[in-house]
């Protein structure tokens, strides 16, 4: 059987995000109404992935770049 994938496509704003929120939340272990242990599987998958390809995260002034990429993302929708 051939696995199809899905693409999400994601700003780099929103992937900083994004990327902050997982990191979040697989770190602390908080609880989001998780289901069964796939869920948390994929969430912290998407988290490496993210971790992958940003160069955000591992900036000095990386708390500053996650500020301004919020607002950026609240102010678009």
């Amino acid at each position: 059987m051939v696995e199809e994938g899905a693409m999400i496509r994601l700003s780099n704003d929103e992937a900083l995000v994004l990327f902050e929120f997982l990191a979040r939340f697989c770190d602390e272990k908080k609880a989001l109404a998780i289901e069964d242990a796939s869920e948390r599987r994929v969430l912290c998958d998407i988290l490496c992935q993210l971790e992958s390809i940003l160069v955000e995260p591992f900036a000095t002034d990386y708390r500053d770049l996650l500020g301004k990429a919020r607002n950026r993302v609240a102010q678009n929708r």
